[in-house]
């Protein structure tokens, strides 16, 4: 098997973290070599966060190179654009419809952009998650990342029951029964 590469992106405090130990958690347990990865812009709440997960037979490096992602899972809208040229050219993006204004457009020196989407869309296979609405809809938007993950791993090559599973072993035991409710309304999507 070729090493497939995955990128998660967002803003710190959105996750990026846990959603990362449970994708290294499915592929160790299918017996891959995995590779994990993470880069923070700035390290405080609200910098852009970008992790990369590689699996395969034999991965080298854990870097995920540009043009190389298969799957780029982004939390928020503006962080997807910023990191789309990531992406193969048959690659998919899984965006959650989210926008957090960074540091320079709370500050009044740059515009947040508009119809970031419908831009992507132009020259991207792009999956859009309203991944916050249907978290509260469950009654815990801290889960909208599990959401997003549900959604990307229609993408994957790994059962839904794998992914319970490694959920349950990953994610704190208090909080076991929403994230796999997370999980399955994110599996369940339908774009």
């Amino acid at each position: 098997m070729e090493t497939k590469n995955i990128m998660i992106v967002g803003v710190g405090g959105q996750g990026t973290l846990l959603t990362s130990r449970v994708l290294g958690g499915i592929m160790t347990r299918a017996g891959y070599d995995v590779k994990l990865s993470e880069v923070h812009g700035m390290a405080q709440r609200g910098g852009s966060v970008v992790t990369f997960v590689r699996y395969g037979e034999k991965v080298a490096e854990p870097i995920v190179e540009e043009g190389q992602a298969d799957v780029l899972i982004a939390f928020e809208r503006l962080e997807a654009m910023r990191y789309a040229h990531f992406l193969k050219k048959d690659g998919v993006i899984i965006v959650n419809d989210w926008r957090i204004d960074p540091m320079p457009v709370v500050m009044g020196a740059a515009e947040y952009p508009d119809g970031i989407i419908e831009t992507l869309k132009e020259t991207h296979n792009v999956h859009v998650v309203k991944a916050m609405d249907e978290a509260k809809k469950i009654g815990n938007p801290k889960t909208f990342n599990v959401i997003v993950l549900g959604a990307a791993a229609q993408h994957m090559d790994f059962k839904k029951e794998e992914w319970l599973e490694v959920i349950e072993n990953t994610v704190p035991p208090k909080t076991v029964d929403i994230n796999k409710k997370a999980f399955e309304t994110g599996y369940s999507i339908e774009y």
